[in-house]
């Protein structure tokens, strides 16, 4: 198995209100750093994670997804049992949107459409021989789509920053498709070529959604720490 990038958990601080982005009786949403698992991994070295450190602090609250541990960002949680089966549906039926900020290799071109939004459409799978990766697989994957928009072009660096919107869920998509777009993401040890960089520079910005209790639209964001 080949590991994942990540900032050692050691260089991680505890849990205090700065990564409190939001908090009312039915949901939390936190900011997690780069480096830090979103649920346990196996084995007792990897028992500390985002889950585990907000149920010390709110022990009702539930996971109802997750970022990657190389990932930072916006993690949504649930306040019990019903809260987190109305979240979960709500992603099942794509009624919470997500958007990440990331920094890719090269400079690609704007897509060429009205709004400045280009999609990727490339089934994937998890690549089996060598999880945790995923690869493209016409014949075999899942369908997977990814929105993306340029915000930023560094020509001296050769590098461009990008907005992205993940329409699916695959395990590593916005990876894996900027991947084969030819962009993969600085910092990336899995899909990206050895760059020095101290972080995989993906960052999860944006969560919309109504408010599984009050309805009301929630859109919450943290700026990208890259």
């Amino acid at each position: 198995m080949i590991a994942d990038s990540a900032l050692p958990p050691s260089a991680i601080g505890p849990l205090d209100d700065e990564w409190r982005v939001h908090e009312d009786e039915a949901l939390l949403v936190l900011d997690k750093p780069a480096g830090l698992l979103s649920v346990p991994g196996r084995g007792p070295d990897k028992a500390d994670c985002l889950s585990a450190r907000a149920r010390q602090r709110w022990p009702d609250a539930l996971v109802v997804h997750r970022l990657d541990q190389a990932t930072s960002g916006l993690l949504l949680m649930a306040r019990g049992a019903a809260v987190q089966r109305a979240l979960s549906a709500a992603f099942a039926e794509r009624r919470i949107r997500k958007r990440y900020e990331a920094l890719v290799h090269g400079l690609p071109p704007a897509p060429d459409t009205a709004d400045g939004w280009g999609e990727i459409d490339l089934p994937l799978r998890l690549d089996w021989p060598r999880r945790p990766r995923s690869i493209v697989d016409g014949a075999h994957g899942k369908p997977s789509r990814t929105r993306w928009r340029v915000l930023e072009r560094n020509a001296a660096g050769a590098c461009t920053r990008l907005e992205l919107e993940p329409v699916t869920g695959r395990s590593h998509q916005l990876r894996v498709h900027l991947q084969a777009l030819g962009h993969p993401i600085v910092g990336d040890a899995l899909y990206g070529p050895e760059d020095g960089a101290p972080r995989l520079m993906l960052h999860a910005r944006t969560l919309a959604l109504a408010h599984p209790v009050s309805g009301r639209p929630l859109v919450l964001s943290r700026p990208a720490p890259f």
